[in-house]
């Protein structure tokens, strides 16, 4: 046997072995270009008629064509919205399954409630959809127009005025903690569960006062049922242009947006994230889908991806989380 020349099988291995890495560098690409095979399931963790469960018909009616594939939304609600996070994660994570959820279900709920998940780890936002801010609104029979003239009826009522929320840790509820300490004020809170049973009580005159976003209240305001005080935005909203700012009226800090998007688990392969985004992106650039979210009292997004809105997740979560720890709040069992 002649020891100059190489053994083959060596080579052969390695030939083997990097035909094994390129495909399976290449499968992520392949699976992509195949997708989607089936049905796109939204899950939507909250009720049918809601914001997030509009917002997902209107996307998933656009997705359809653009796609190729039929786009189901599931509504799982329950759970302050765990119910519906949990079900995206039972899924398998081959990008035919996806959440839609405000981003307070990620940012806000954790600290409210006790979560089963890390939701700066284990979901993934993959594009916004709607955005918006909150409003302070008001029952019509209160004396005051303004905002200023309301902090000064606030201060001047012995017994304490009370302000709803839609549900204890979230957005609805922080503001008006940050509104107590920027005015003043001792404004007691009262949590419900949801924004329906709030809406009730907040019509009905039993509580005077709650935060809540335009989208729920827009047709209220237009019957003159509820009064705006102010929206807690960088900038007045086209959907109630005559609404001042917090900021506008001195008090800077109760500036906050929501939003609305699709998100997944994180480990969806790239390209479909990737081409799931491009293709909701190009839906929201659309007039007419601009136009039929005006309509209902929504604000299309502008489509960001999913490192900006990563980090707007994470910033938020720990805003939220200082907050409510200033104040001893505790979250439910």
């Amino acid at each position: 046997m002649d020891r100059s020349l190489p053994c083959p099988f060596p080579r052969r291995r390695a030939l083997a072995a990097l035909g094994g890495a390129a495909a399976l560098a290449a499968a992520p690409s392949a699976f992509a270009q195949a997708w989607p095979e089936r049905p796109i399931r939204l899950i939507v963790n909250a009720p049918p008629g809601g914001t997030a469960d509009i917002a997902a018909r209107l996307v998933g009616e656009g997705l359809s064509p653009a796609l190729g594939r039929p786009v189901v939304v599931d509504n799982k609600a329950g759970g302050s919205g765990v119910i519906g996070l949990q079900e995206l994660l039972r899924a398998p994570a081959d990008g035919h399954t996806f959440l839609v959820a405000v981003n307070g279900a990620m940012t806000e709920v954790p600290h409210s409630v006790k979560f089963p998940i890390d939701p700066l780890k284990d979901v993934k936002p993959v594009v916004d959809v709607t955005v918006g801010s909150l409003l302070l609104v008001g029952h019509p029979s209160l004396p005051a127009r303004t905002l200023p003239e309301l902090v000064d009826w606030i201060r001047r009522q012995p017994q304490g005025v009370s302000y709803a929320s839609y549900s204890p840790g979230t957005l609805s509820h922080i503001l008006g903690l940050q509104l107590n300490k920027a005015a003043g004020l001792a404004m007691n809170h009262v949590g419900y569960r949801g924004s329906p049973p709030a809406m009730q009580d907040l019509l009905g005159g039993t509580v005077p006062l709650m935060f809540n976003s335009v989208g729920n209240v827009l047709a209220q305001l237009k019957d003159g049922k509820l009064r705006a005080f102010a929206i807690a935005a960088p900038a007045r909203s086209e959907l109630v242009p005559d609404v001042p700012t917090f900021a506008e009226m001195g008090y800077p800090i109760l500036q906050a947006s929501t939003w609305i998007g699709l998100w997944c688990a994180p480990q969806v392969p790239a390209p479909i994230v990737q081409r799931m985004h491009a293709e909701t992106a190009k839906l929201l650039a659309r007039p007419e889908l601009r136009q039929r979210m005006r309509d209902i009292g929504l604000t299309a997004a502008s489509g960001r991806g999913p490192d900006e809105l990563a980090r707007s997740v994470a910033a938020d979560f720990e805003a939220a989380g200082a907050i409510l720890r200033s104040v001893g709040f505790k979250p439910e069992g």
